[in-house]
């Protein structure tokens, strides 16, 4: 496996789903690296996490946060602790189901120095939600991004698309996102983490649902 990629998965309050996600990723790539990031949990997440880390500390790092940045911060983090040129997200309530996307989505980088993203493209609106009419941008569940190229963009950022605005402009510059059935490979099981605890959003997330309800 390259050391020019590391996987990363970020995980708040979702052990059951992290040993899952932990364990299947693992069972197809035991020597790939995989950075966990905890957001701040008060359960027993941190516990599982140094289990993962001993049992291949070769391959495994750890990032044990304070408190619950959210995710699109945290993923913004790794962006800026890891050193490696390709990162692969997964999130925590994915499961990996077959091997060979790493080598293939590696593949579509080494076509092109323009590609910034692969996975699964999917249609939003200006505000993020899913919209027939709308901006193409990579599902956050499962993609590969090149690393250098981030920085010039705007961060991921704590939303319910926290990717948006950073894909938005990557698209301004002419960056590639491309298309990969990374479905066919990771399932992927939707709002795990936000379906037990929301989103965090407050006020701005209430409106921002409202004004997309209302088309605005």
């Amino acid at each position: 496996m390259s050391n020019k990629l590391r996987t990363v998965i970020v995980n708040y309050q979702t052990p059951d789903l992290l040993k899952i996600a932990a364990d299947s990723f693992r069972k197809f790539y035991p020597s790939s690296p995989l950075l966990i990031i905890d957001n701040g949990s008060k359960d027993n997440s941190r516990e599982l996490i140094e289990d993962f880390r001993r049992l291949a500390p070769e391959y495994t790092n750890v990032l044990l946060l304070e408190s619950n940045t959210y995710h699109g911060p945290a993923m913004h983090k790794a962006m800026s602790e890891v050193k490696e040129d390709l990162i692969l997200f997964l999130d925590s309530d994915t499961k990996t189901i077959n091997k060979g996307f790493i080598e293939a989505m590696q593949a579509e980088f080494e076509k092109s120095s323009n590609v910034y993203g692969v996975g699964r493209i999917i249609t939003v609106n200006k505000r993020g939600f899913p919209s027939d009419k709308g901006i193409g941008v990579l599902s956050t569940a499962y993609m590969m991004l090149r690393r250098n190229m981030y920085f010039s963009l705007p961060p991921f950022e704590h939303h319910g698309q926290p990717s948006l605005k950073n894909f938005i402009a990557a698209q301004k510059k002419e960056y590639v996102l491309k298309s990969f059935p990374i479905e066919n490979y990771i399932e992927h099981h939707w709002r795990g983490t936000a379906s037990r605890y929301g989103y965090g959003l407050g006020l701005k997330g209430k409106m921002d649902f409202v004004l997309n309800k209302i088309g605005l």
